[in-house]
């Protein structure tokens, strides 16, 4: 049995969706050992075999990515190494070796952190409720030993695997030529795009920051928020190129920019991914989350599909497209899942069917997605609390004579007149409050962000 550990140190590294903390205070080889071990232990019992495991480029992952094995190997099961690879690789990897798998990665966060992302076979999820409180407790309590045979790992490059598969879900062979211009933000999409898009005639790349680097020299591998964005938007602009598409640290989120250097909204491109997918399967479920803007589910019912509305989320996002059998789900931060891609998000995959859409005609992205940007949104923006259930309370009690309606799905969702609403939901990972709202104009939206933010931040 492993040594056991305080239940809130445990706690406040395994999160509701995902493993993540600082690099030698929070997590350690030590304790990514016994993760591995309770990890194998919960797919064991579930008649796994092997497990998958994959790593971005931060100085800690490969240490951690064997440390996991370890653990994984000593509760008898085998381990796959594919090595270097973004987030969305190591799911095709768990759906094509149809095994578990673990992604060593912080995504967006600074160099100092480092993670897991879980999955079972077919890249399902694994989240507070499906695994990762098991494993918490497990780990809290010392995880036990086992009296079987060891497993034996192997290697594996998947990398032009992955590449040939997406590929042949989004075809760009007979799409005008594009110029595309893409920030990789010194993460992993430096290692996926040369090899998805590289071998494309029709596609000349403009790379930007494609030098793996875990410590992020040049900015945050994190487009969601803008400041992170502007290098890309001057590279459009001074290289002319049609658009500019921009991944987070292990390449699983894409953002795009169009060919004025403007960024286009996550909710715009979930829009044009429904309705190119309701084309090739009239009728099909989609799924947004909560955040989502309201033209995302207004079209899916326009074109005659069925629009599923669901918590922020991939656990949850994943769990829904399993239950409804939805073809495509978008969130509003950039991460995009597909039924053919067994449910799970993909950037690169979003990244081709934008590029499909523009190559097969003759206009800008602008014009593109101007039919997708119905409503004016603040995007989401975070304020540090003390108490963000009071901090909350706040803002319901100032907005009560003027609700149309409340909904706690997630956070809470409050419905004003005139089709404006706006979401307020506490960060499970900081101390944060995340506010997002959406009114049919920018001064309706910026009103409300105005008045949200005086009480909240007061």
């Amino acid at each position: 049995m492993t040594v056991a550990r305080s239940a809130d140190f445990v706690n406040a590294v395994i999160k509701a969706y995902d493993v993540r903390g600082v690099v030698g205070d929070q997590i350690d080889a030590q304790f990514v050992s016994d993760v591995g071990a309770s990890f194998a232990r919960l797919m064991r019992a579930e008649d796994a075999r092997r497990v998958v495991i994959g790593h971005d480029m931060r100085d800690s992952s490969p240490e951690l990515a064997a440390a996991f094995a370890e653990g994984v190997l000593g509760q008898g099961l085998d381990v796959v190494h594919i090595g270097l690879a973004s987030t969305d690789q190591l799911y095709f990897a768990s759906g094509k070796l149809d095994c578990p798998g673990a992604m060593f990665t912080a995504s967006h966060n600074p160099a100092r952190y480092n993670g897991i992302k879980l999955c079972r076979a077919k890249a399902l999820p694994v989240g507070q409720d499906t695994g990762l409180a098991t494993i918490a407790a497990e780990v809290t309590a010392g995880v036990p030993g086992y009296d079987g045979a060891r497993g034996s790992a192997t290697e594996t490059d998947l990398l032009d695997d992955y590449a040939t598969f997406l590929r042949e879900l989004v075809d760009l062979t007979d799409i005008r030529p594009l110029t595309v211009a893409v920030d990789a933000g010194n993460g992993m999409g430096g290692h996926t795009v040369p090899a998805v898009l590289g071998s494309l005639a029709q596609v000349k790349i403009v790379p930007l920051y494609f030098e793996l680097d875990g410590t992020f020299p040049n900015h945050e591998a994190n487009p969601l928020d803008p400041k992170n964005l502007v290098d890309l938007q001057d590279l459009v602009r001074k290289s002319g190129a049609d658009i500019g598409l921009a991944f987070d640290g292990d390449a699983d989120r894409c953002f795009v920019v169009d060919e004025n250097g403007d960024p286009v909204s996550p909710s715009a491109i979930t829009a044009l991914v429904a309705e190119r997918e309701l084309g090739k399967e009239p009728g099909a479920v989609i799924i947004h989350n909560l955040i989502t803007s309201h033209a995302v589910p207004e079209l899916v019912t326009e074109l005659g599909g069925t629009p599923v509305r669901t918590r922020v989320g991939h656990s949850f996002i994943k769990q829904q497209m399993a239950a409804t059998g939805a073809v495509f789900g978008g969130e509003h931060s950039a991460h995009y899942y597909f039924r053919d891609f067994w449910g799970a998000d993909s950037g690169m995959l979003a990244a081709l069917h934008v590029l499909a859409a523009l190559g097969e005609k003759d206009r800008p992205v602008s014009e593109l997605m101007s039919s997708y940007n119905t409503y004016a949104a603040s995007g989401e923006i975070n304020s540090t609390v003390a108490d963000a259930a009071e901090r909350t309370g706040a803002v319901l009690d100032a907005f009560a004579d003027r609700a149309v309606s409340v909904d706690r799905l997630d956070g809470v969702t409050v419905h004003l007149p005139a089709d404006a609403w706006f979401n307020l939901r506490a960060s499970n990972t900081e101390p944060l409050l995340r506010l997002n709202v959406e009114a049919r104009s920018p001064e309706e939206v910026d009103a409300v962000v105005t008045e949200i933010l005086s009480i909240v931040r007061s």
